[in-house]
């Protein structure tokens, strides 16, 4: 496998549990997918570690539901995976949010989680 094909595939494994544990309105799993000292900046004020990530998707309605694509993906280190995505978020009865999203993730401890969280919206 190539190594652009390998860091796809771990960003994928690791969003695609981000996106199951959304879908399941579950906070705590969402959370369990960053690091302890995470800094995570979605559409509201920043935080750093897992409590800060548990608190922004509990404030989230529940039905909210991403849709991702991924852009592009670098290996910086072996330990290290560079994401680059197109996230549709949907929430019934609202309009969908789209934005950008970049990751930094980091295998730790037998397993990746996500180290960097960074969201903007996309313009029109």
């Amino acid at each position: 496998m190539s190594i652009t094909a390998d860091s796809e595939a771990v960003l994928r494994g690791v969003l695609d549990q981000w996106k199951a544990a959304i879908e399941r309105h579950d906070p705590g799993q969402v959370a369990a997918r960053f690091t302890e000292d995470a800094i995570f900046q979605g559409l509201h004020p920043y935080s750093v570690g897992r409590p800060g990530v548990a608190a922004y998707y509990d404030s989230q309605p529940a039905g909210l539901s991403p849709a991702y694509r991924i852009r592009e993906t670098r290996r910086l280190a072996d330990d290290l995976v560079l994401g680059y995505v197109n996230v549709e978020f949907s929430i019934p009865d609202r309009p969908t949010v789209d934005v950008h999203l970049g990751v930094l993730l980091k295998h730790m401890d037998g397993d990746w989680y996500i180290s960097h969280y960074q969201v903007s919206r996309l313009d029109g």
